[in-house]
């Protein structure tokens, strides 16, 4: 704020200059969220945002009432997905309602379609985000300057981009608002009494609003009942905090009690347990001390009088406890107990397969949040110095998320909004405090110079410098006092110091550092929303299409995954089923319209693990299985996070559900690869997945034609699809069967479906997967203690891991009959010629080049030989300049290595771009 020195004009200009800058960065909130709609279009993103999209359009079709009994078959085949029971239904809600006001009321040009009102939706809830921060920053620190710094900083930071991009319609896009419309409800409950109320009653249905758009919801409600736990156990527990804290939790707990998804969980669940605890003991305070007053006991007396209501309250509540039926309260989460474990793996391979949920790094907050990373520690510190209340709330908001962000690197988005707040705060102060030294009216030198003539005209007696030196004395000896161990040469420095600022040559320091901090401010300030501009068209990307450049600098799109849908959706029967790792199940039934076995819901650990046994397991044991499921198997292929970059994942679940997939290994580390040349072990060689990756794209690799056949691929590559052969007809018409679902009640909507007989075998051999903490689980408790220690102790020392696997894989190829027998005889001289007919006109750069090229030049010609017998391709390879091992061992002058080319095969009167043989190296 403006000096109170400053004159009216000044003021009011000022405030203007501040209104107009909040105006602008909300505008540049909204902006700078439509990169990927000015680029791409009004296209969903990614994985999840196809399945909240066509939810959203069976709402929009069907209405509320059939959406919350809606039960899905074309997902999670054969089993289906009750949807209405397991979505957090707030993003669809919302969006609906966006639409429906639009048609009801804008005019023509302002009503929009389903997909773009989903489209904008993460851009308008981005701005209104902002907004709220602001807000709430003006609450607890009451400076509009730092409120409008905090309305900027929110608007732009990656950390909020990461899930607020214009056409990823993912449920964080509206959760952070509803979160800070919590928060900031929450706070100004808190300013007085008579505010306790209003703002009580609605912080508690903002926070049912959150509740309905994110599972995030349980760090709100914790992280409000931190807060109040924390202010009573400081002694700062007071009327308003009960009224507030009581109306925010009933109201909260019974509106989310309301929600489907959420049931019954916020009394149940140890993960929210807390706030409840909290609830429950500010009633046994508040009755005490009511008790207390309206007894008026005396004041000695009073402590034990609590302690009694406390100790008989708890052995009540124990009492209750002991009453409730065994299995009532769940256990955490595999997700949350991950926050909470020294390690970085939680013991579910599930879990830990997701890359967002690993630990966030150094390199990670500032990619996220970049300067803000310098300015809200300052701004931390700042809000300790002047704790209250409401700004305690800050300090522990800040706190709580960056230990949970440091476990969990997708936890980052909850940083944004309190480094917004903490970085705003110190810009805030340092703007206000630079104005006014540049503009105040009456410097603080002035006055201190007219103090200076006062005493001069009216000189102190002797008894009056007697008397100031007395209470100056007494002042001394009193500060020293309150501060404990402040000597008096430390207090003279101070008092120094602040003479010194007061001076005339201080103003004219302030003045040049007040100059300084505003040339920083616009020199950082651009440099930051520079970066939060490339940031935002980095995270703008669609992930299913993005641009690409070919080697003639030429900018393309690759849309190779919405392609391959399309043709799924055009070429294939309704009915059909298509068999795909999980992370593509919400794009395929979203674009494809096609059933699938799983999706990113991962709701059935146990279905997962059978999805990845086949995808894992050799191509006829695979097929006795994918028949009765699929019609269809889709992958995704072309380098990069393909398939085939996931697959030990997927083995890692199958085997922690069928142990016999890597018996005795866990972490199936003998599924894989045995170096960074991507050559596979015999187990994923073998495997299905790696087969139908490479059928005809890698030498001597193609999938059994009696089985599958491949019926597209895409452009680029991107994404192969492959027809079951010898579909069971019978399975299927089984599982089309309603007679056959299991249903809750006869009649009802709720109706499971169940697996055919026909894989009664592969089921038989499983083993329902259950964390150790999950004490209501019915487990053999010896399997799965012995599964989760080698678990554990595996990816603590992954490279003793990797060396036993690559032990045993060794030994398995040694011991392997037919690629002993293969090897000794080497192929045949068509199929060698075959592979160099194959090759020769493939140039590119790869790591099997490099690989080849650093091999020959050390001269490992033992190496090059066990290589080419295993993967006799890799003698034919050429790099981008045509050259290839036969040109490196020329040029190397390497005979030995010369002469093994020739026995497989290599010529040496091939030529390279610029027309040069081997000999001319």
């Amino acid at each position: 704020m403006a000096s109170s020195s400053s004159s009216p004009l000044i003021t009011w200009s000022l405030n203007l200059l501040k209104l107009y800058l909040f105006f602008q960065f909300v505008l540049k909130a909204f902006n700078i969220r439509l990169h990927a709609i000015h680029d791409y279009g009004l296209v969903i993103h990614e994985f999840d945002p196809w399945f909240n999209y066509r939810a959203t359009e069976y709402l929009d079709i069907h209405g509320l009432d059939k959406f919350f009994h809606w039960f899905d078959y074309m997902s999670w085949y054969p089993l289906g997905r009750p949807v209405g029971t397991t979505i957090y239904p707030g993003l669809q809600i919302t969006s609906v309602a966006i639409k429906n006001f639009l048609e009801g009321y804008a005019k023509e040009g302002w009503r929009l379609s389903l997909n773009d009102v989903c489209c904008y939706v993460p851009a308008w809830f981005g701005a209104i985000a902002s907004v709220l921060t602001g807000l709430l920053t003006l609450e607890v620190t009451s400076s509009l300057t730092s409120a409008v710094f905090a309305t900027g900083i929110m608007g732009v930071v990656p950390a909020h981009l990461m899930r607020s991009i214009g056409g990823g319609y993912d449920n964080e896009s509206i959760a952070l608002t509803a979160m800070m419309l919590t928060f900031l409800f929450w706070v100004v409950s808190l300013r007085s009494t008579s505010m306790s109320v209003p703002f009580g009653v609605a912080s508690g249905l903002a926070y049912v609003y959150m509740v309905a758009a994110w599972g995030g919801y349980v760090f709100v409600l914790n992280m409000v009942g931190v807060h109040a736990g924390a202010l009573i156990l400081f002694g700062r527990f007071s009327k308003k905090l009960h009224i507030a804290y009581s109306l925010f939790y009933v109201i909260g707990t019974y509106g989310a009690i309301q929600i489907p998804v959420v049931g019954w969980t916020p009394l149940k669940s140890l993960e929210q347990l807390g706030p409840c605890g909290v609830f429950l003991g500010m009633q046994v305070i508040a009755a005490a001390e009511y008790w207390i007053k309206a007894k008026n006991v005396e004041k000695g007396q009073r402590w034990p009088m609590r302690f009694k209501f406390y100790g008989g309250s708890f052995v009540l509540l124990l009492l209750v406890i002991a009453c409730l039926p065994s299995g009532y309260f769940g256990p955490l989460s595999s997700r949350i107990r991950g926050l909470f474990v020294q390690h970085t793996r939680t013991g579910n391979p599930l879990v830990d397969s997701v890359a967002e949920h690993q630990p966030a790094s150094p390199a990670a907050y500032y990619q996220y949040l970049n300067i803000m990373c310098n300015f809200a520690p300052i701004g931390f510190l700042m809000v300790l110095a002047g704790l209250n209340d409401q700004s305690g709330f800050l300090a522990l908001y800040a706190m709580v998320t960056y230990f949970f962000s440091a476990k969990m690197v997708r936890l980052i988005i909850l940083t944004g909004p309190i480094a917004a707040i903490l970085g705003g705060y110190f810009l805030g102060y340092m703007a206000d405090w630079s104005f006014d030294q540049l503009f105040s009216s009456d410097s603080d030198a002035a006055k201190n110079g007219e103090k200076e003539e006062d005493s001069k005209e009216a000189p102190s007696t002797p008894a009056d410098k007697k008397k100031k030196a007395k209470q100056a004395a007494s002042a001394r000896k009193s500060s020293q006092k309150d501060t404990g161990l402040m000597p008096s040469e430390v207090s003279d420095l101070i008092q120094a110091a602040t003479t010194k600022y007061k001076s005339v040559e201080g103003q004219f320091m302030r003045k040049i550092f007040a100059v300084g901090f505003f040339i920083m401010l616009m020199t950082y300030g651009r440099e930051f929303v520079g970066y939060c501009d490339k940031m935002a068209v980095a995270l703008s990307n669609p992930s299913i299409m993005f641009k690409a450049q070919l080697r003639n600098g030429q900018t393309i799109i690759i849309d190779d995954y919405r392609e391959a849908y399309w043709w799924l959706r055009d070429n294939t029967p309704e009915d059909s089923r298509v068999m795909s790792w999980w992370d593509y199940g919400y794009q395929i039934t979203g674009i494809a319209n096609r059933t699938t076995i799983a999706d990113g819901n991962t709701w059935n650990h146990e279905h997962i693990a059978l999805l990845g046994r086949c995808l894992t397991s050799p191509e006829k044991e695979a097929h006795r299985v994918a028949r009765h499921l699929a019609d269809y198997v889709l992958i995704w292929a072309g380098g990069g996070g393909d398939d085939l970059a996931k697959s030990p994942h997927m083995a890692r679940i199958a085997n922690s559900v069928y142990r016999d997939v890597c018996p005795g290994d866990p972490t199936c580390r003998q599924f894989g690869f045995t170096d960074k040349y991507g050559t596979p072990t015999p187990m994923m060689e073998a495997s299905l997945l790696y087969k139908l990756h490479g059928h005809n794209q890698k030498q001597g690799v193609t999938v059994d034609p009696n089985r599958f056949r491949e019926v597209f691929t895409s452009k680029y590559g991107k994404v192969r699809i492959f027809k079951v052969l010898g579909v069971s007809e019978e399975s299927k018409a089984w599982v089309a069967d309603a007679s056959n679902r299991d249903c809750d009640v006869e009649g009802g909507w709720f109706c499971r479906g169940v697996y055919p007989p026909a894989l009664e075998t592969v089921l038989s051999k499983k083993k329902d997967f259950a964390q150790l903490e999950d004490f209501n689980a019915k487990r053999d408790e010896a399997d799965a203690e012995a599964y989760q220690k080698a678990y554990m102790e595996n990816m603590r020392d992954p490279k003793k891991a990797a060396a036993e696997a690559a032990k045993a894989s060794k030994a398995a190829k040694k011991n392997d009959p037919e690629k002993k027998k293969k090897k000794e005889q080497g192929p045949s001289k068509a199929e060698l010629e075959e592979m160099r007919d194959q090759l020769s006109d493939h140039w590119e750069d790869s790591e099997v080049t490099t690989r080849m090229w650093e091999l020959i030049n050390a001269g490992e010609t033992e190496e090059i030989s066990e290589w080419i017998a295993e993967h006799p391709q890799v003698a034919y390879v050429r790099s981008s300049d045509g050259r290839g091992p036969m040109f490196w061992a020329f040029e190397s002058k390497n005979e030995a290595v010369v002469k093994l080319l020739m026995s497989v095969g290599v010529k040496i009167n091939d030529k390279d771009k610029d027309g040069k043989t081997p000999r001319d190296m």
